[in-house]
């Protein structure tokens, strides 16, 4: 059958414009399968690449390469495997011991000190199952009135700050997109800070796709919202 059979409708071919939209969305669903395949295999590598540099901590004479032997990966397993003995001699009276002491050292050393304190401080509220930093979203109106943005509360109790302004207030970062690891700390008054559901995984994921990947909303809020 050819295009001049007069029992095909000239409809049925597809015009330039309707060739292009077909290629587009061919090109985004092709897109949508290798973006996120290579974004995770360039951050693995990377960070791959980052722990096989612990083995410098090894010396030459016992280091892989020593041996003609390069294994892509080694140093993750030698990451581990340090931590893993670094937490079992901590958890003993001896190894605590001499955690305190190391600090004391660092403690006298005017800049080490205090790098060293903030960031100590900020690893055990974040890994400690006792603080509550990063385990809650919230919403605030940032940067102006009736504009919200999505933080996540990271002190409930501002003691000094709460009795200088009269009232209570909270500690929450904001994010910025689509690289949350920088952003803005804001003192807020409790009451203007509205708690989600939402979990930190997911506002996550939210603010590194620019708003794309949007949470399902939870059925009790929805329920809520429906009651009459």
């Amino acid at each position: 059958m050819t295009a001049t059979d007069p029992n095909v409708s000239p409809e049925a071919s597809p015009t330039p414009t309707q060739r292009r939209s077909i290629l587009r969305r061919y090109l985004i669903a092709g897109m949508l399968v290798w973006l996120p395949v290579l974004a995770t295999v360039w951050v693995l590598q990377f960070i791959v690449t980052v722990m096989d540099r612990t083995l410098l901590l090894l010396p030459t004479a016992i280091r892989p390469e020593s041996f003609g032997v390069v294994i892509p990966g080694l140093g993750i397993v030698f990451a581990f495997v340090v931590l893993l003995l670094t937490g079992l001699l901590v958890a003993n009276l001896l190894g605590r011991r001499l955690v305190l002491y190391w600090e004391e050292i660092l403690q006298q050393i005017p800049l080490v000190r205090t790098i060293y304190g903030g960031v100590k401080s900020f690893a055990e509220t974040l890994l400690s199952n006792k603080g509550k930093s990063f385990r809650k979203v919230v919403m605030l109106q940032y940067p102006s009135k009736g504009v919200w943005s999505i933080g996540f509360l990271t002190a409930e109790r501002l003691d000094e700050v709460s009795a200088r302004l009269g009232r209570p207030h909270v500690c929450v970062f904001v994010p910025t997109t689509p690289n949350p690891t920088s952003g803005f700390i804001m003192m807020v008054p409790r009451e203007d800070v509205m708690e989600l559901d939402m979990s930190v995984d997911a506002a996550m994921k939210m603010i590194v796709t620019l708003g794309v990947v949007v949470p399902p909303p939870s059925p009790r809020k929805v329920a809520a919202a429906t009651r009459p």
